[in-house]
């Protein structure tokens, strides 16, 4: 088992920063990627970023070049750095970690949701 604390979301203005951390625990030794998705009202939780145990990134076009996505393996913890934020960035993020299962499945673990508003 896998449990996934977020912290960092809040109210900013247009242009803005922040900075979303994920702390994971328990089985740690057994996550593979780790990633955050966001979901906005009335639409479908989305891929924002993700990143490999051994780093490499995936970014959705939508924040490429405003969002950096990084990871500290010692500590278990991901990390979202979001500037030049949007109101259309305004969401509920979940932090996930992907732990394979047997030779061909995947559990993915959610944490509880963070909420980044971007209003003036």
């Amino acid at each position: 088992q896998v449990q996934l604390v977020e912290s960092g979301g809040g109210l900013v203005q247009p242009g803005g920063s922040l900075r979303l951390s994920c702390a994971a625990s328990g089985s740690t030794f057994s996550i593979n990627d780790m990633g955050w998705y966001r979901q906005a009202p009335g639409k479908q939780r989305e891929l924002v970023a993700d990143i490999t145990s051994g780093g490499s990134t995936n970014y959705a076009d939508s924040v490429k070049g405003r969002f950096t996505i990084s990871r500290d393996n010692a500590k278990n913890t991901v990390y979202l750095q979001m500037n030049s934020l949007k109101s259309e960035d305004t969401a509920v993020y979940y932090c996930n970690a992907v732990v394979p299962v047997g030779p061909w499945g995947t559990t993915n673990y959610w944490g509880q949701g963070t909420q980044v508003t971007v209003s003036s």
